[in-house]
């Protein structure tokens, strides 16, 4: 007879009796462990485990077992992983992760069955008709080696399937299937286990965006479908100097109004290294904001945090000069971050933030050149804190700062804009737009004191990492890089640089604290990109 967690019916919210199977609700004390004080909300708390460290570091394994009670494999449960050449299969790392959540009370995440990235090459170089027979297969293999072990109770079925506008990503998937491969890997993990959950899962989409809403959309018109689609994944890969996402508990509710189940997938808050007691401090409050909006929407099931320890983090090296994003530090000592998490959800936490900011003044203009101006404007006020404001021409985001003035930079020349101003709480909370101001940039000036060189840092299956450097003769205030790559290129995220992409183009300008290079002087920006060949990543064309 199957246990219960495995015998509860898809068609309802699974989560609390899940929980109850694996820990009885009993009442939390204050120093109890996280998965204590998750169950006693009806909530999982979850972390992904590397099996390196898993199998051989004493410390990880016994807070890995004692504070979460659900695990998701980082990477041993993905295709490369389990299925590196067709129709051979690996398990003896998947199995692992079973394993241990099995001797710990856990339950199990799945993650991932269809991804374009970290698939070998032979999945990419199928043609249409053998590439949809090879994620059947795949799935039928992956998902349902498991589908009787009352551990393993949820898969991420898709991943990642929006760029950050909000349009399909190009993707081999994508390019030789259509959007109809969603549909078929739905279909196709239902019937490979029929009481699994299963869920869509994809970054950037916590708060409410063009992207979460392409979400929304999709997951709206795959149910009408009859698609089985019973949860969305937010990943929540966040960090402290971009402000923390506008509107997540909102988010949230919209997408469990639709009747699925919502969960934050693979929560990290980065910072600028190294750390000091303030960064500290705002990243214990974004942990605090995330677990406090899951708790408020009755339909979150809980919170997966990407790793826990320091010591094993993808950050540092994606994002040079970042990191320090989990909850306990490389030595496996508690961090601020950890307290958060831990009195949030024992309820001892300082209670969610549903109050925005005031409306900031309508914005002066000064200072016009051909590609900047300066705007000033008139504070807001908020029952906690005011901790930035965004500046936006229309929908489109022109720039942010952390007080009441702004020098944008990277504008047009000649070019009439209508700007307005929105402040933000440490909740995401978003203030009413401000009044707007009208100003037409100057003419540029005729020729260019500065030229771009670049460089592939780092690749691996499907993606890659770029940087260039940008040198100047003459000094400048301003600067803009465009790479060109071949079809099939998409670049998700920058850093040291705002990006505009019309693929195959992208668009790289100064960000608003090094726009100013002297002369003889450089700046380097960086930037990840996914390809769908295979080999060393093409290199663009610079202008």
């Amino acid at each position: 007879m199957p246990s219960l967690c495995r015998a509860i019916s898809t068609g309802a919210l699974a989560v609390l009796p899940i929980i109850a199977a694996l820990l009885p609700a009993a009442p939390a004390h204050a120093a109890d462990s996280l998965r204590d004080h998750a169950a006693a909300r009806g909530k999982f708390i979850g972390a992904a485990l590397a099996t390196s460290p898993l199998a051989g570091e004493a410390a990880y394994r016994t807070i890995a077992g004692a504070e979460f009670n659900q695990i998701t494999a980082e990477n041993a449960m993905k295709w490369d992983a389990t299925e590196p050449s067709q129709n051979q299969f690996s398990w003896s790392a998947a199995d692992a992760i079973v394993d241990f959540a099995t001797q710990n009370g856990q339950q199990v995440h799945g993650h991932t069955l269809v991804w374009h990235s970290q698939t070998p090459n032979w999945v990419q170089n199928l043609g249409a008709d053998a590439l949809r027979s090879a994620m059947r297969n795949h799935i039928a293999q992956v998902a349902g080696r498991y589908a009787a072990n009352p551990a393993v109770v949820s898969w991420d079925v898709v991943n990642e399937v929006f760029d950050d506008s909000g349009n399909m990503r190009n993707s081999f998937w994508y390019q030789k299937l259509g959007d109809g491969y969603i549909a078929d890997a739905f279909r196709a993990a239902r019937a490979a286990d029929p009481d699994a959950r299963l869920c869509i899962n994809d970054y950037n989409v916590e708060g409410v965006n063009a992207k979460s809403t392409a979400m929304y959309n999709l997951v709206k018109s795959l149910r009408a479908q009859n698609v089985p689609v019973d949860c969305v994944g937010l990943q929540s890969h966040l960090a402290i100097q971009y402000g923390f996402p506008g509107q997540v508990q909102q988010n949230m509710q919209r997408f469990a109004d639709l009747g699925v189940e919502v969960r934050v997938t693979e929560l990290d808050i980065r910072l600028q290294t190294p750390r000091d007691p303030a960064k500290d401090a705002q990243q214990a409050t974004y942990y605090t904001n995330m677990v406090n909006a899951c708790l408020a929407v009755s339909r979150c099931s809980g919170i997966t945090i990407w790793g826990f320890t320091d010591r094993y983090s993808w950050v540092p090296d994606t994002f040079p000069g970042q990191g320090a994003a989990l909850i306990y530090d490389e030595s496996y000592n508690p961090k601020p971050a950890y307290t958060a998490v831990h009195d949030a959800l024992a309820g001892g936490g300082t209670p969610p933030d549903t109050t925005p900011p005031t409306a900031p003044g309508t914005p002066a203009v000064s200072a016009i050149t051909a590609t900047g101006a300066k705007l000033t404007w008139t504070a807001s006020t908020d029952n906690r804190a005011v901790t930035g404001y965004d500046v936006y021409s229309g929908t489109a985001k022109l720039g942010s700062s952390a007080s009441n003035s702004l020098t944008l930079t990277g504008l047009s020349p000649q070019t009439a804009y209508t700007v307005h101003i929105v402040a933000r709480d440490a909740a995401g909370n978003l203030s009413t737009a401000s009044g707007t101001a009208a100003f037409t940039t100057s003419a540029g000036q005729p020729g260019g004191a500065c030229a771009a060189t670049y460089k592939t840092v780092n690749s691996w299956q499907g993606g890659f990492q770029g940087e260039v450097t940008v040198t100047c003769t003459a000094a400048v205030t301003t600067w803009k890089t465009t790479l060109t790559y071949p079809s099939g290129v998409t670049v998700p995220q920058s850093w040291n640089s705002t990006l505009s992409a019309t693929p195959p183009t992208f668009t790289f300008t100064n960000a608003a604290w090094n726009g100013t290079v002297p002369a003889g002087g450089s700046t380097t920006f960086g930037f990840l990109g996914s390809w769908t060949g295979s080999g060393t990543p093409p290199t663009p064309v610079i202008s």
